[in-house]
């Protein structure tokens, strides 16, 4: 009963509680009062008019992200199927970004289906213009056509693209395996032409290792005949000096030269039969026949002599 008096401060304190409004971090509120825009409430405690001003709208000002799948059609009429990730967020928190972001569109549903529409009739627009084979290659123009398209919008919605990536770009499978085998046979083109030019390499460089191995042999040849014929040659030498220099020790002995001759025709069939590789050595061992021998010998020690 003592508080009775008093009811009117306990209604001014519930009134004055019932205004009071917390703004979490990351949001904004959106005030208005009899249906009309009134002002905005940043993070933290706030008070608003019991009954008269309502929270029309709570803004969030993070970063949103969203997935896209759309179809479009080339300019030679392959189907081609893109799936992407949007990034964007409110410009900033300002009160006129503010209220474009809150009265723009009813809801964030109508918010994402223009978003999307836009997104997809700039892509289209620029698939269209492009053959199927290009569009892979193109995946950074797509994108900043995209961005280029759809900045202008954003902006007048209060919201900013931060980031657009396309992240799978697909065809009808029909396309897909004509592709494969037009990929598959470029590559047994190369490595047919990579497996030629293997084996033209390989030819021309044996057949250079032949030709170096021939020049070599035939220059060591040449080399090797030019020292034989050296060797016959002073043996030659050697044997005429040697021969002259006996025959003139004998004719001061008064002994016949003719001893030399029947020596070296002995020597010779002694060397026929340690050196030689065959089993028959044919001589004339009549005396007709040795001194036939002896004279083409002594003729032969003549000429060498003289020169």
């Amino acid at each position: 009963m003592a508080l009775l008096p008093y009811w009117w401060v306990i209604l001014l304190i519930a009134f004055v509680f019932s205004g009071l409004v917390t703004v979490n971090q990351g949001f904004i509120n959106v005030v208005t009062m009899f249906g009309k825009y009134q002002r905005i409430l940043k993070p933290g405690l706030n008070f608003k008019i019991p009954f008269l001003e309502q929270v029309y709208k709570k803004i969030s000002i993070q970063n949103r992200s969203v997935e896209l799948e759309f179809q479009a059609v080339t300019a030679d009429q392959a189907n081609v199927y893109f799936k992407s990730m949007l990034l964007y967020a409110v410009q900033n928190a300002d009160e006129e970004t503010i209220k474009r972001v809150a009265f723009k569109f009813i809801s964030d549903r109508d918010l994402m289906q223009a978003l999307t529409r836009t997104i997809e009739g700039s892509i289209r627009s620029f698939v269209a213009t492009k053959k199927q084979a290009e569009i892979l290659g193109l995946r950074k123009e797509i994108v900043e056509f995209v961005k280029d398209q759809i900045d202008h919008s954003l902006e007048e919605w209060g919201y900013h693209l931060l980031d657009l990536q396309i992240n799978d770009i697909t065809f009808d499978q029909a396309i897909i395996d004509s592709m494969s085998k037009v990929v598959a046979s470029n590559n047994l083109k190369a490595a047919a032409e990579n497996e030629g030019q293997a084996l033209l390499i390989t030819k021309t460089k044996s057949a250079e290792a032949e030709g170096n191995a021939i020049k070599i042999s035939a220059e060591a040849e040449k080399e090797a005949a030019r020292l034989r014929g050296q060797g016959v040659a002073l043996f030659r030498e050697e044997v005429a000096r040697g021969m002259s220099e006996a025959a003139e020790q004998m004719k001061r002995a008064n002994l016949d030269t003719n001893v030399i001759l029947f020596s070296m025709w002995t020597e010779a069939i002694k060397n026929f039969a340690e050196v030689g590789k065959g089993n028959i050595i044919f001589l004339d061992g009549s005396s007709d026949g040795m001194q036939k021998t002896m004279m083409q010998i002594q003729a032969l020690m003549t000429k060498q002599a003289g020169r």
